[in-house]
């Protein structure tokens, strides 16, 4: 009976203990609106499939560029950018609350959703004028958007701990593929509407093989690219190291004339990244050994760097060679990760120096600007990239990374072997057709994480 009443008063003590208030949902701390996030028009962009496309798809379109097809291109990117952004706010939304909680990509998460806010909301675009104001917005969502690699990159890193770091990885290779995906419709767009405008097009007009369509190079030859990437980074080298460093010779073999459809900025993005390892490595390999020798490093003539290009059926395969000592055996593990790496901190602290980033060759300040000079690309991505820059010899330990982001992006691939003590060996590989569509994360793919 005693055993009865005591249970039955710790029942009602029970009763009346007050429980602890719900932990607030992620969004109200960091001060987003529940309504915003979670709305039923965003759960519809978030269930659209986007729409990939291909380079061919990008050429054939804009060869024939009339009014009606530049209205058509405009509606097609007003819903295809909302659509996707969608997709990456979801993703971001299933991050764990230490990862979201981080200001860097809070942030990013804050310029996601006002992209989206603003370009859900633009009506159907039916006359040039309309188009213009599309123009408008995209061109200040492109330069708002600039931060957007170093805050997730800084966001990533700080991040390391609260989740598995391929975790990290996937995400991040996702949304910058997205991001890609997004700046190609929407400066493809603006440079059609920029030629469309210009006073020389006329409706119809055969475009010479040397010429842009939109923002894809009709033919990008191998040779041409290496030669102009290898002077620019030739540039980059002595304005970090001294005038006088002597700068190791790049030598071009194999199938010369070997051409391709790409986008410009992307492919001297990749090979600008790689060639300027391989000079960085055979440099201060050759001060080293000039150190521990006694001898004179800006008299001996280092070893050069072979890039050998190699055009199939079905695609082009450019390999760079370097003699620089090859990657450290503790580095090696972390090449193509954002997350992690001997590395991380410096990484960190090198990030918080560039506030703003495009991922181009351009944007690494040259002291005389003839690096810029040197590299083909068209007036509005220039123009881009002439709002961010970092000093050439800041090295942020995500070009590798990102090289393969934008390899990967149109079906190509980007590999490396290193010897330790002799030297790395990088393969890019092309896609020769420009028949290959996007590479973006499905759907299926989305709901299976």
């Amino acid at each position: 009976m005693q055993a009865h009443q005591q249970f039955g008063l710790e029942s009602r003590l029970r009763s009346r203990r007050v429980s602890p208030p719900a932990t607030p949902p992620i969004h109200a701390l960091l001060g987003w609106s529940h309504a915003n996030v979670r709305a039923p028009s965003s759960s519809r962009w978030v269930a659209r499939e986007a729409r990939p496309i291909s380079l061919r798809q990008l050429m054939v379109f804009g060869r024939s560029l009339t009014e009606a097809r530049l209205l058509s291109s405009a509606n097609y990117v007003r819903t295809e950018l909302p659509t996707r952004i969608a997709h990456r706010i979801r993703d971001m939304q299933q991050l764990p609350y230490g990862v979201v909680t981080n200001p860097h990509i809070s942030d990013v998460y804050q310029l996601y959703h006002n992209a989206f806010d603003t370009f859900r909301k633009v009506k159907e675009v039916k006359t040039l004028e309309e188009n213009d104001h599309l123009c408008s917005i995209i061109g200040k969502m492109l330069k708002t958007h600039l931060t957007v690699i170093p805050k997730l990159a800084m966001g990533i890193l700080e991040s390391n701990g609260h989740i598995d770091p391929a975790v990290l990885d996937h995400f991040m290779n996702t949304i910058l593929r997205s991001r890609i995906s997004r700046r190609v419709i929407a400066e493809q767009h603006l440079a059609l509407t920029e030629t469309f405008g210009a006073d020389w097009f006329s409706p119809g007009a055969k475009l010479h093989e040397s010429d842009f369509i939109g923002e894809v190079f009709i033919k990008c030859v191998a040779r041409d690219v290496v030669e102009r990437c290898s002077s620019a980074v030739e540039k980059l080298a002595r304005s970090t190291y001294g005038p006088d460093v002597r700068v190791p010779e790049i030598k071009i073999n194999g199938h010369l004339d070997a051409s391709f459809p790409f986008i410009l900025s992307h492919i001297e993005y990749i090979i600008g990244e790689l060639l300027r390892n391989a000079v960085q490595a055979v440099i201060e390999r050759q001060q080293r050994l000039a150190t521990e020798g006694g001898l004179d490093a800006a008299a001996a003539q280092p070893p050069p760097i072979e890039v050998t290009i190699c055009e199939a059926q079905q695609h082009v395969m450019i390999r760079i060679s370097d003699q620089g000592g090859g990657i450290p055996t503790n580095e090696l593990p972390y090449l193509w990760s954002f997350s992690s790496g001997p590395q991380s901190r410096r990484r960190l602290e090198n990030l918080r120096r560039v506030p703003k980033l495009a991922a181009t060759m351009q944007e690494l300040h040259v002291s005389d600007e003839l690096g810029r000079a040197d590299l083909k690309t068209p007036s509005y991505e220039s123009s881009l990239a002439s709002l961010t820059g970092r000093p050439p010899n800041l090295r942020l330990g995500i070009g590798l990374p990102l090289s393969r982001v934008y390899a990967e992006y149109w079906a190509g691939g980007l590999e490396l072997h290193s010897l330790w003590g002799y030297g790395v060996d990088a393969f890019l590989q092309i896609s020769k057709l420009g028949n290959k569509n996007e590479q973006l994360t499905t759907r299926a793919s989305m709901d299976a994480i």
